[in-house]
């Protein structure tokens, strides 16, 4: 079998150690071998960009398939762009998301603008281990430099939302992109719709990202305060490759991505009856949300790809996850940053004001754990857990999720670190927090024990 180099969401590492020039040379002509076809590649701002782009573009390249190199884009956008075109076979993109500007990685695109299947994965790490001949020096590829790709997604997302509703709102918002891929394509959005935005970290400055690049609620401290001084409508905040975002209300409150999530699907819901997706580690909250808006929601494992395959399966209307990727199928089948702006943008133009907005949904407390724990020993901890949890529902879609009358608590591995994830939820905060305290000590008695 040959080696795993895909994690849930790509191959990522440290340059010039895990991801050495060699190492994504030989990933490019597994990858031209595989697409069999053109292949469009962009990254985000990170330093290491364009030694990756080089590398894994002369890879591609050298199995006889062309490149076109779209320069610095939003993932989406770049799905977007393939998706659109029938002759280009898949994409690269050259991101490591929300991981230290030491990082960089390689996602792989399908040729329907979607995350490439576990099924092209294993095909490209096939390919990887094994000697690939070059193509004969008269049918190598070929690259080429395409501009206006970052633009035209733009006016794809503006031709989706309510544009003239936005623009008559006049609405003011605080931007923050983490000096990553967005840094020009968020604030084109905003001005063609009409947007007074304040931006921040904004620069193509992927060493120097001004913050860290997960927007966490400790992350953006910048943006929760620039948006309650500049007494905006909402505050922005991406991820590095902006294929996620979180909000930030006038008061500078910080939105979580599940809260997000619940209002815009209630939003679409009140346009639309239908299914909502989401993994099972987002807050009942949304559940609660939807089922009062009249729709139906459905759980699945965690992962961005699972959930939009699950969308295109059932003919979902909305979907996405509680880390702030949100999924608008009338756009595309995947994690899209630019379109939940506008999205965003559309539900207060016509909704009313985020703070408002926010302060009619439920309360719900939610805990989050890490614990380390090596990948041999993930299957023992997750059987000894369930066998722990008498007396509670038990769902084993990811992991274990435990479902109590007041609350839940889900136990995962982790697919891209060794270690293990404990989600606790209750409507009442202390129990929430006692039950995550439980299963943590339950898990790490049972290494402690194991490893004596």
């Amino acid at each position: 079998m040959a080696e795993r180099l895909f994690g849930t969401n790509g191959v990522r590492g440290i340059i010039n150690e895990d991801m050495t020039s060699e190492m994504v040379l030989q990933l490019g002509k597994a990858i031209g071998t595989v697409m069999n076809g053109m292949v469009a590649v962009a990254s985000d701002t990170r330093t290491s960009a364009d030694m990756l782009k080089m590398a894994i573009s002369a890879g591609i390249m050298a199995v006889g398939r062309n490149v076109l190199d779209l320069g610095v884009l939003p993932t989406p956008a770049l799905q977007y762009y393939v998706r659109t075109r029938s002759d280009i076979k898949g994409g690269v993109m050259i991101t490591a998301s929300h991981n230290p500007p030491m990082f960089n990685g390689i996602k792989c695109i399908s040729y329907d603008g979607t995350e490439a299947t576990r099924k092209e994965e294993e095909a490209i790490e096939e390919q990887f281990s094994k000697e690939i001949p070059g193509a004969a020096w008269n049918y190598t590829g070929e690259m080429e430099r395409v501009w206006g790709a970052g633009e035209e997604y733009v006016d794809a997302i503006v031709s989706k939302v309510d544009a003239d509703a936005i623009r008559k709102a006049e609405l003011r918002v605080c931007l923050d992109c983490a000096n990553g891929a967005a840094y020009e394509t968020s604030p084109l959005l905003l001005k063609k719709l009409n947007v007074k935005a304040i931006t921040l970290n904004c620069n193509p400055q992927g060493e120097s990202p001004g913050r860290p690049i997960e927007p966490t609620e400790d992350n953006i401290k910048d943006v929760l305060s620039l948006t309650r001084a500049t007494r905006s409508d909402l505050g922005i905040a991406h991820d590095g490759d902006a294929d996620r975002c979180v909000f930030i209300t006038s008061d500078g409150k910080f939105v979580g991505g599940d809260k997000s999530l619940a209002l815009l699907s209630k939003y679409t819901l009140s346009k639309q009856k239908g299914l909502i997706v989401t993994p099972v580690s987002t807050s009942s909250l949304v559940a609660e949300v939807v089922e009062a808006a009249g729709g139906t929601i459905i759980f699945t494992a965690v992962g961005s790809p699972i959930v939009a395959r699950k969308m295109m399966e059932t003919g979902a209307i909305f979907g996405g996850e509680e880390n702030g990727g949100l999924i608008f199928p009338e756009q595309q089948f995947c994690r899209d940053g630019g379109m939940a702006i506008a999205k965003m943008l559309e539900c207060v133009a016509k909704a009313g004001p985020l703070k408002n907005q926010v302060s009619k949904l439920p309360i719900y407390y939610t805990v989050k754990k890490k614990i380390d724990c090596p990948n041999d020993m993930k299957k023992h901890v997750l059987e000894y857990i369930e066998n722990e949890s008498a007396g509670a529902m038990i769902d084993k879609v990811d992991g274990m999720k435990a479902t109590y009358d007041d609350g839940w608590v889900l136990a995962r591995p982790s697919g891209t670190e060794p270690a293990f994830r404990i989600f606790s939820e209750s409507k009442d905060e202390v129990v929430a927090n006692q039950r995550a305290e439980k299963y943590e000590t339950m898990v790490k008695e049972y290494l402690n024990m194991w490893f004596k």
